[in-house]
């Protein structure tokens, strides 16, 4: 009736009586006018891996007892699939002879795969990325493709006498690159680019680490009656079949059989009493009956304080491995595969700390957004501090009801940006309101609790400062900087060619690695960069934002010692020095980005650290001189495929120069580690050619180079007009919805 979107489970019936759970999505097809035309309905049977019924299963504490709540996982897969349809039918690609019918009853088709990986022996060789390497450059002209305007969450820088082409070739003689690449043949156009007028970039959470190890193992909670699953990897679900569904919530015996030998379960019981680890082989049976030999490790895992949390459960179907005779594996096989899945459960027990424990009481979820944040040395001493700490000089906590409502500035899929001013001062700061139980629902706890923990280290220019953060029945907070020139996404969007000179690409670059540069001394990848999450102040210097899909780990401090070529050892007669690198030492397997920016690794699943980040800077710069970026596809599978595969190129009817093209093409390098930038961190880049002559300790106090149109500045003053004017909002009311204030 209301012609909006629908995405939801309901359980339906087949032909025969038999129940199936249907995942449907419904979309509006609209005319010109915004007028209802058609609707789209897309279903998807998801018996197999939804929670099903189990959704709704609470603990006693009031959380989901299932770790991850697949529903919400299912519906992203939906909505992504779903939008390829509605670009089809809008823009239905030609019919051509290899089309094939689409088989089946015609009652359903399957939901498509989001994005294809490696076959399992190429993943295990020895060179993940040898099937892909990055080709040499070519020049070619890229169809001028029309922008849109894309949403987003959180509002949310040449030698003299000689001529220019001379110049650059020898500045870049110390840098492998083939100049008869340059030479522009080019590219015809295909029915595959993308077009742009359809699309919407969001960041995507499609897996956690845990999600992403692809091995046999259950998640159980000791600390609940009867030690229940509560997670499940999809290859346990391959290996047992039974649904998610089925097993969520009960115990492991259900895997035992007439033949399964009594007294190795009463090791594995034992174990369990006592809080230790054990590793046995034992005959269990899928639900049809099929016996299997298991090779089965359990290892109980302990939270910060050595108290148990949970245990780990590891299967290894050794069926092909048992011997004859002794009907159980051979001890060197036992052996060898005794520590593969060792090594597998201590992978799974560092995935799982990235996540809340799901025995917290709701309450301490979001403690730490209750805590008071303190000013830090370089950003203390601003006016907008001074405003904070004055409030709280007269005893008083920061809450909701110290901020007054100017106007929304953005929303995304679990909350929205507000601009707001804090009472009694002429101080306007952005305030960041995340639902909570849309968190709980999307898996985002341990994101939005990151994210704050982040916020609180930053003391950067070019980095948004933490003020305050608090929370209300409904909704966590976060009050940090407003930046009245908006995304610079959108600064991007009115240039009149929809791309930046090469001076100005080359200052937000620049501020852009030295944002970055900080995040990696602390330990931060950033895992986001796009234009949309670059803001712009007033002056028009730039910040990131939005760090809910950033992960921190400790960082590691390395001396490296100068490597010279040859040619500079006879030019200089300077005494290198050796370079301090800081980086985060620890690497991360979830599956998070947007899909234009996300780094090959990532999609891999080879793992994944602060290389990601200057990947995601090469696509930035050439969508910042070019006006799209290279890889984007038509959907999001031939997205993920053109990173993995396609080759790197140059639209030739934009002038830009050759240490640009060269510096793009370092950074996307399909080999995170030759990636420029994996060796020494930020010190590569900003030594690089594209860069030289650019003063990195002045840039704070630069004037940014012109922009063909101006940046549009937002006004901070609340006209009459406005909904949110007469509003006086305490606790009560933003105990009911934000998206109502205005």
């Amino acid at each position: 009736k209301t012609g909006k979107n629908f995405c939801g489970r309901l359980l339906n019936y087949r032909k025969d009586g038999s129940m199936f759970w249907n995942l449907l999505t419904i979309t509006p097809i609209k005319d010109e006018n915004d007028k209802v035309i058609k609707f789209i309905g897309m279903q998807v049977e998801v018996s197999k891996y939804t929670e099903g019924a189990k959704e709704k299963a609470r603990r006693p504490n009031g959380l989901p007892e299932s770790l991850i709540r697949y529903d919400a996982r299912q519906k992203d897969k939906a909505t992504e699939s779903v939008t390829e349809l509605v670009g089809a039918f809008k823009k239905p690609a030609p019919a051509t002879p290899a089309q094939q019918p689409i088989e089946g009853d015609g009652a359903f088709v399957s939901s498509p795969p989001l994005f294809s990986l490696p076959v399992p022996g190429e993943r295990r060789s020895s060179d993940p990325y040898a099937s892909y390497r990055t080709p040499k450059l070519s020049g070619a002209s890229e169809l001028g493709l029309s922008r849109s305007k894309r949403t987003s969450g959180f509002l949310s820088l040449l030698g003299l006498g000689k001529s220019q082409r001379a110049r650059e070739t020898e500045t870049m003689t110390d840098f492998d690159l083939d100049l008869e690449s340059l030479a522009g043949a080019e590219r015809p156009p295909s029915r595959d680019d993308f077009d742009r007028t359809l699309g919407i970039r969001r960041g995507i959470d499609l897996a956690t680490t845990l999600e992403r190890i692809e091995k046999n193992f259950v998640i159980t909670d000791p600390r609940l009656p009867d030690n229940p699953i509560i997670f499940a990897s999809d290859e346990f679900l391959e290996l047992t079949e039974y649904t998610r569904e089925e097993i969520l919530g009960r115990n492991c015996r259900f895997l035992q059989g007439p033949d399964t030998d009594q007294k190795t379960v009463q090791l594995i019981r034992d174990a369990i009493k006592e809080s230790r680890d054990i590793t046995v082989q034992l005959l269990n049976y899928t639900k049809s009956g099929k016996p299997f030999w298991n090779l089965f490790h359990l290892q109980a895992m302990r939270d910060q304080k050595g108290e148990l949390q949970y245990f780990i459960g590891v299967q290894l179907d050794g069926s092909e491995l048992v011997e004859p005779v002794r009907h159980r594996l051979s001890e060197n096989a036992e052996r060898a595969n005794a520590r593969l899945v060792r090594e597998t459960a201590r992978n799974i027990d560092v995935a799982v700390r990235e996540l809340p424990d799901a025995n917290t009481r709701p309450e301490l979820l979001w403690a730490s957004h209750s805590k008071w944040v303190r000013p830090k040395p370089h950003m203390g001493g601003t006016p907008a501090w001074e405003a904070i700490i004055k409030i709280r000089s007269e005893g008083m906590r920061l809450s909701l009801k110290h901020f007054k409502p100017i106007k929304p500035l953005g929303c995304g899929d679990t909350g929205s940006v507000h601009l707001v001013e804090l009472r009694g001062t002429d101080q306007v700061y952005a305030m960041k309101a995340m639902d909570k139980m849309v968190m709980l629902d999307r898996n985002k706890v341990h994101r939005a609790c990151a994210e704050r923990q982040i916020l609180e280290l930053m003391d950067h220019p070019f980095l948004p400062t933490l003020y305050a953060s608090f929370q209300t029945a409904t909704h966590v907070c976060l009050i940090t900087d407003f930046c009245a020139g908006g995304e610079l996404f959108l600064v991007l969007e009115r240039q009149p060619l929809k791309h930046f000179r090469e001076d100005s690409a080359r200052f937000y670059a620049a501020e852009v690695v030295l944002a970055l540069e900080y995040l990696h001394c602390k330990g931060v990848v950033y895992r986001d960069l796009k234009p949309e999450n670059i803001l712009v102040t007033e002056s028009g210097h730039v910040q990131l934002t939005d760090f809910d899909l950033s992960f921190m780990t400790s960082p590691r401090v390395q001396l490296i010692p100068p490597v010279k070529s040859k040619k500079q050892v006879k030019r200089s007669k300077d005494v290198s020095r050796p370079v301090i690198c800081i980086e985060p030492e620890i690497p991360s397997n979830s599956f998070v980005g947007t899909e234009e920016y996300i780094a090959p690794e990532i999609i891999s699943g080879q793992g994944h650290s602060s290389a990601v980040d200057w990947w995601a800077l090469g696509i930035l710069l050439y969508e910042m001189l070019f006006g799209r970026t290279p890889f984007r596809g038509k959907n999001r599978q031939k997205t993920f495929d053109d990173v993995l595969n396609k080759k790197l190129y140059f639209p030739s009817n934009i002038p830009v120069s050759l240490e640009a093209k060269v510096l793009i093409r370092d950074l996307l390098n399909r080999d995170p580690t030759t990636r420029l930038g994996s060796q020494r961190g930020a010190h590569d880049i900003k030594n690089h050619p594209f860069f030289r002559g650019f003063k990195w300790s002045l840039v704070r106090n630069m004037t940014p180079p012109p922009l063909d149109a101006p940046l549009s500045i937002t006004s901070t003053v609340l006209e009459p007009e406005d909904k949110g004017a007469a509003l006086e909002w305490d606790d009560v009311e933003a105990s009911s919805t934000f998206n109502d204030t205005f």
